[in-house]
Parts: C-alpha cells; structure tokens; sequence
C-alpha cells in the first residue's frame, strides 16, 4: 500500500511557525525585557525605547506595499532568505551600540530584515496553499510566534547569565543558521507542485506562476474601493494599539509598578503567550467553522477588559484573568485578520492588498507602545495610558461588525 505524502502546504505552515518562533523568542515577545536591561544600562527614557518599537513597525508600514508586490512578483523564498541575513545581522549591529543614535540605527536594519521574513511574507505563502483550511493553516503559523513568548525566559536567563551584547549577538547568529536552510520549503504556489489548495488534484487552467489571478480574486485597486477593506484595516489597527502596548511595556508595569522581579515578569509573559497560543489553536478551528468577522468583534471586547484588569491589578488573580482573557483573545483573533481578507478579497493579489492596508494597521502598533510609554514618563504610571487603550479596543469592535463581506466580483465572463 503505496504510503500517504504529507501536503507540502504543511510544510509551508511548519517553516513559517519555525521562523516566527525565532523573531519571537529572540526579538519581539523578547523586547519587554530588552526594554528593562536597556534602561538600566544607559537610563534612557520608556519614551526613547518606546520609539525604537515605533520605528520598527514603521519599517514594516512603509515597505509593506513593496514587500507585498515582491512576494507576489518573485516569491516567499528569496523575500524571506534577504530578510534572514538581514535580521542576522542587525542584531549584530545592535551587540555593538553605545549611543541612541546607534541603537535606532540597528532596530531599523533588524527592522527590515524581520518584516522581510516575517508576517506578511509567511502569511501570503500560506494563503496560497489553503481555502477551504485557511484559518487552520494561519492559525497553526502563528502558534510559532506564541511558542516564541513561552521561551522567552530562555532569552532573559541568556541576558542574566551573558549579558545583552553577547545575547544579541548570538542571536544573530541563530537566526542564519537555523533561519536559511529552513527556505528551501518556501514554495510560492502549489500550482508549482501540479496541485491545487488544500491539496486538491491541479485544475486545468488554475492561476499559475505566471498568472496567479483566478477569476475571483479582487485586483489591489479594486479591493481598496470596497469599504470592508477599509474596515478591516481600521479595526486591525486599534487592535494593535493594544498588543504592540502589551508588548513593550507589560514587563515594565509589573516590575516597577508591581515590583515583580525581571525573572517573574518574563515568566508571565510567557504565559500570556501560552493563553495566544490556546486562542490561536481553538480560534483556527473556529474560523474555519464559523464567522471570523463576530469573533474578531468579541475579541476586541476581550482586549478591552483585559487592558483594564491589568491597568487597576492590585492583587494576583488580577493579572492571572489578563494574561487569560487578553492572552485567548488575542490568539483567536490575530490569524483571522489575514484569512479575514483572503476570504474577501482571494488570493491572488493578497500580498499587495495586505501590504498597502499594513499602512493603515501599522498606525495603532506605532503609537500604541508610544502613547503608553508617553503617559509613563509624565504620570510615574501606565493607568491612564492603559485605560485610554481598552476604550479603543471597544471602539475598534464596531469597526468589524461594519466590515461585511463584499459582494462577488464581478468577471468579464459573468458580465457576458
């Protein structure tokens, strides 16, 4: 009995949950800590550092519509290879800083090289694998990112034992020896492979290397007149002022403000993630099965109270209810935002549509961790910055109950 091959769309999901585990583990789950380690060493400011994280994901707003025309143009493989060596090597830089100056400077060639091989890269390849499983296969990507936050005290005990410089610069060095080999499974399509998504036998005439549109699939001008595009960025958006605050500062407000030690912290951070990873896995099954757009509205609620517990967290069961209510939700609702607009918008022109709406999501990462490190530096406290983001987090959830699906497009043939 001739034996069953596995689906090399699995083995897309599996390299892009190998490398987002990376850029987690040792850079963006890991920068919380990095943050503390920092200011105790040159005394800059929460602002200052803040900025570094805003100069980042302003990287990846303003190359997203070029990343996106790249990948769709010449493939996940040699976007994400040039993105490796790149973050290898900023993180290099960044062993090497004395100044702010310099330490701005190496964030934002760690900044290309992460955007390059990472969430917008990862997550075109995936989508043009998998229809009827896309939230699946998404989901299953992002628990890589998840696994990178639960490892993060690895990444703390590396800053406690070596020391920053030394942990940044193997980093950097990990990053190319485990990140590079792993490309030789990128492959743009499975029309590549003479299959179809999912796995499904190839169609005769199928969107191919050379012309990846189906008769479905909305081009890039005609997905921005649709107003669920727009939506759908606003919402994702205010979600990210939430997480990309999260993320920065939470480590700071439970050592400083709770008195937690740097070890302490990072350990429930790392439970925050394990939570996202739950979300991600239970959210992938039920994006497949239902309405991603309601649970994304719900979810925006849940960030809301999240935010507030932690804001007011006066005792231990306080966090412990943030880390599971902001945690489960962010995990359900963050691979839906990809699947959300291939479900919209199909396939063929996602790497463009997603690049050009990162610019409108990219806002709420930037300033998120920006506004709430602000706040800290004038008040001696997060409260009113995190207050102020679990109200846009309930805003942002009428954003998505907008967000309808757009009627089918229109084609040629249809039209005759």
């Amino acid at each position: 009995m001739p034996q069953r091959k596995i689906f090399h769309g699995w083995w897309i999901v599996l390299t892009g949950a190998v490398l987002q585990l990376l850029q987690g583990s040792l850079l963006g789950q890991a920068y919380g800590s990095y943050i503390v380690v920092l200011g105790a060493d040159f005394g800059w400011t929460r602002t200052q550092l803040s900025l570094a994280s805003a100069l980042r994901e302003m990287e990846g707003g303003i190359v997203g519509p070029l990343q996106g025309w790249l990948v769709d143009r010449v493939g996940p493989r040699r976007v994400t290879r040039a993105g490796i060596v790149i973050f290898g090597a900023g993180f290099m830089l960044f062993s090497q800083v004395q100044t702010l100056g310099m330490f701005y400077a190496s964030f934002m060639v760690m900044a290309i090289g992460a955007s390059l091989m990472g969430y917008l890269t990862i997550t075109t390849a995936v989508v043009q694998w998998f229809v009827r499983r896309r939230s699946t296969a998404l989901s299953l990507t992002s628990v890589g990112g998840a696994l990178g936050g639960v490892v993060v005290p690895i990444t703390v005990l590396a800053l406690e034992t070596f020391g920053w410089r030394a942990t940044a610069f193997g980093s950097g060095v990990l990053v190319m020896a485990v990140g590079l080999p792993i490309t030789q499974l990128l492959v743009h399509r499975p029309s590549d492979k003479g299959l179809g998504p999912d796995g499904a036998p190839m169609v005769e005439g199928a969107a191919n290397s050379t012309n990846a549109m189906s008769p479905g699939d909305f081009t890039l001008g005609e997905a921005l007149r649709q107003p669920s595009f727009w939506w759908l960025s606003i919402g994702h958006g205010f979600a990210l002022f939430v997480v990309g605050a999260v993320n920065t500062h939470m480590v700071s407000h439970l050592t400083e403000t709770l008195g937690y030690s740097l070890g302490r912290a990072a350990f429930v951070y790392s439970m925050l993630t394990l939570m996202f990873m739950f979300g991600t896995l239970a959210g992938g099954w039920i994006g497949d099965h239902s309405s991603k757009r309601f649970m994304a509205f719900g979810c925006m609620g849940a960030h809301a109270i999240g935010m507030l517990l932690l804001s007011h967290a006066a005792a231990t069961w306080m966090v412990v209810s943030f880390v599971i209510i902001h945690g489960l939700a962010w995990g359900m609702r963050g691979p839906q935002m990809a699947a959300l607009r291939a479900d919209y918008f199909g396939a063929g022109a996602f790497g463009k549509i997603m690049g050009v709406s990162n610019m409108i999501v990219i806002v709420g990462a930037i300033f998120g961790p920006v506004f709430a490190g602000l706040v800290y530096d004038q008040t001696g406290s997060y409260r009113i910055g995190f207050d102020t983001l679990a109200v846009l987090a309930a805003v942002g959830s009428i954003f998505f109950a907008l967000a309808k699906r757009p009627k089918p497009r229109v084609t040629a043939e249809v039209a005759l």
